[in-house]
């Protein structure tokens, strides 16, 4: 299939690498929320930028979220101000700039005492108020029935009412697939599949670039830039060790785990909100896609792993806290997938189990070196973690003085009209188009990958030509989320997808058997025993 190779592809953006600059000025190293927002406002300000990120974009953390832009109405209980404040501001510039993948979700707080329902619906007051004019909607206070309504699942024994408050929701590695498509259009390189192996120093111990290994090829590069940023996550501790071995970590992670079911256990378009389980923890149930999130869980963690295993005690913890609250109650059995995330938490100064003591906020240091790095905060920030980063990096390498101007630029595929939420290609924006036409000259393109989803064929081929997706997991478990709603399922499409993706990278039957092959043993990971499956060769197209 012979076709132009579009600017945001691998090839291309190599071949940036390759014939671009000498000498850098920005390296960001780290392709999740916090590596592309630097990256989008180093290269809108003008800066020579080029991203570097080991595996696929969101392949970590920020694919793993409970896919929610909210100011955190826990930080707001805990007293932190500054931070709920912060994100509330721009959770509005989210949902203004990145139109097509952010939305209002209405919350319900059931409550079963008179004094948690005065109480919560106090403190959700405040956070409208601090919203100030990015605010969603209004806050109110609701009657027994009104639940009921609102949430036909909830427990109606002992109910006293309850409270609604908006925040709002998103496709976090969509959105993360956009930005690295908008730091490119910023001119910007961005490149997946490029892990950094080394810092580069000059005679006087400054960092003066980075050695990055091209994991498709191997082929190795030492690449120049007047400072390196280390956005990398849970794995920033790794970054600041190339720099000075046995330096003491800079992150604490906590693990998160959800859990996803049918769409029958919360009907209506309402999500479920407990703000205090039994122990101590916040519990969402969330509409996601045609289907029910829960989560999530916060356990402390050693050491970062790009797939992290959920706990039994996890899952367990989820499943009857929910099934506490709701009629009919989840089970092991409805559990479609189930998937863990690291938070880069920034570590306490003093020893504690506890997640509660390791800040929520952001945390910029500079060292001796001139290494940049950021961590800590949370997706809803990453916009204001970037400014901070990105004013740092200019004091350090002495950068032309130019100011942020993210606040108002639009992410890749923004859609300034009212976007269409029952359109099946909503999320891709701007870019539906294109999808559409790719239907229209290969009418074979329209056919469904799965009889119980809407995703088709062609928007696996957008996903390679377009979205810089190498593998078979980039496409089902980022660029299309299956891996995340229902595990069995991509497996299931697994085989498709790979033939689809070969004839497009030109690539072989034996790529193709490699790649279903190493994805059903990673969604199986996905899966609780004993309902794990292997892949099958095809699947009916109803």
């Amino acid at each position: 299939m012979k076709h132009t190779a579009p600017r945001f592809s691998r090839p291309v953006q190599k071949h940036a690498l390759e014939q671009g600059e000498v000498e850098w000025d920005v390296i960001v190293v780290g392709g999740g929320a916090t590596g592309l927002g630097v990256g989008i406002d180093a290269a809108s300000r003008g800066y020579r930028t080029l991203l570097l990120e080991q595996a696929d974009f969101a392949k970590g953390t920020s694919s793993r979220s409970t896919k929610l832009v909210h100011g955190g109405v826990r930080y707001l209980a805990q007293g932190n101000i500054s931070l709920v404040y912060e994100a509330l501001y721009e959770r509005g510039l989210l949902l203004q700039n990145a139109p097509h993948l952010v939305s209002v979700q209405p919350f319900v707080i059931p409550s079963y005492s008179w004094w948690d329902k005065v109480f919560y619906g106090a403190g959700l007051k405040i956070y409208d108020w601090m919203a100030g004019r990015y605010r969603f909607q209004k806050t109110s206070l609701i009657g027994k029935s009104a639940v009921a309504n609102l949430l036909p699942n909830v427990r109606k024994k002992g109910l006293k009412g309850g409270i609604v408050y908006y925040d709002g929701q998103f496709d976090d590695a969509r959105l993360a697939v956009n930005m690295a498509q908008t730091c490119v259009e910023q001119g910007g390189v961005v490149l997946n599949y490029m892990k950094v192996s080394g810092l580069v120093k000059d005679q006087k111990g400054k960092i003066s670039g980075v050695k990055a290994h091209d994991v498709e090829t191997g082929q190795e590069y030492q690449l120049k830039a007047k400072v390196v940023v280390n956005a990398t996550g849970v794995f920033v501790n790794d970054v600041l060790q190339m720099d000075t071995p046995r330096q003491q970590p800079l992150v604490r992670p906590s693990q998160g785990v959800h859990v996803v079911i049918k769409r029958s256990f919360l009907k209506g378009d309402n999500a479920l909100m407990l703000p205090k389980t039994p122990d101590g923890r916040v519990l969402f149930a969330v509409p996601w896609h045609g289907h029910v999130l829960l989560g999530t869980t916060d356990t402390p963690l050693e050491n970062p792993d790009l797939e992290p295993t959920a706990l039994e005690s996890e899952i367990d913890f989820i499943l009857e806290t929910a099934g506490q609250y709701l009629e009919d109650k989840p089970t092991r059995e409805d559990v479609l997938s189930v998937f863990a995330g690291l938070r880069p938490l920034a570590a306490p100064t003093k020893n504690s189990g506890s997640t509660k003591e390791i800040s929520r906020s952001h945390k910029l240091i500079v060292a001796p070196s001139g290494l940049v790095t950021i961590t800590g905060g949370k997706w809803t920030t990453y916009r204001k973690m970037a400014e901070d980063t990105v004013d740092k990096a200019i004091a350090v390498a002495g950068l032309p003085l130019h100011p942020c101007n993210t606040a108002n630029l639009q992410i890749h595929g923004a859609v300034n009209e009212k976007n269409n939420k029952l359109e099946s290609l909503s999320i891709y924006g701007t870019d539906a188009g294109g999808i559409h036409e790719l239907v229209a000259s290969n009418s074979a393109l329209g056919k469904k990958l799965h009889k119980n989803f809407s995703y088709i064929h062609a928007e696996v081929v957008w996903a390679v030509r377009h979205e810089m997706a190498r593998t078979v997991e980039d496409v089902l478990a980022r660029r299309l989320r299956v891996l995340f709603l229902d595990a069995k399922a991509a497996i299931d499409m697994a085989p498709q997808v790979s033939a689809l993706m070969a004839d497009e990278l030109g690539t072989n039957e034996e790529w193709q058997q490699e790649q279903v092959k190493n994805f059903t043993e990673l969604a199986n990971h996905y899966l609780l025993e004993p309902y794990r499956h292997v892949a099958t060769a095809a699947v009916d197209q109803d």
